[in-house]
């Protein structure tokens, strides 16, 4: 079960990377911070987040082809980073979570929901649901690995999120 749990999260790593990498962007006051579209997704959803975004998860890849060429969590590792385009794989996990992020954020909009308004589950899933989309011509995902990252990917959402509110990265805690 524990190389399950590790497996799944050490695979979908990039994409997780790929995600927080805008606010962090956004926090540097890194170029091209203009909204792609406020009406359709709101003030925060721009082209500075979606090449962090890229980027992020890059060096995410790039962290984890070091570690399997040096021989740690080799256990753990669905990917053979050494035999796999590395800037595909980038913009899969990389652009596919911030795709499935900027989804959810026009049907945020399109229900009504305010930016910033929590809406569970999908706020905390969504960057899931498009890296997976974008992963799944390729076969590398199983179910087990599916359903186990789906499960963890809350909790661990939640986890980041507070911390990021308490160190003043974020504004609200979710």
């Amino acid at each position: 079960m524990w190389k399950l749990i590790i497996s799944s999260l050490y695979l979908i790593l990039p994409a997780y990377l790929g995600n927080m990498a805008p606010i962090i962007a956004g926090k540097l006051k890194l170029p091209f911070g203009t909204p792609i579209s406020t009406k359709h997704f709101g003030i925060h959803k721009t082209y500075r987040g979606f090449y962090s975004g890229y980027f992020g998860a890059l060096g995410c890849l790039l962290g984890q082809l070091f570690l399997q060429k040096n021989g740690y969590f080799n256990e753990y590792v669905i990917l053979d980073y050494q035999n796999i385009n590395l800037f595909l794989y980038d913009f899969v996990f990389g652009i596919g979570a911030l795709t499935g992020d900027l989804i959810k954020s026009y049907f945020k909009r399109k229900i009504g929901k305010k930016e910033g308004d929590c809406w569970f589950p999908a706020d905390q899933i969504d960057l899931i649901l498009g890296a997976s989309l974008f992963l799944a011509p390729f076969g590398v995902m199983t179910w087990e690995n599916f359903i186990t990252i789906i499960i963890l990917t809350p909790l661990l959402h939640f986890l980041t999120n507070v911390s990021a509110y308490f160190l003043g990265i974020k504004k609200v805690w979710w």
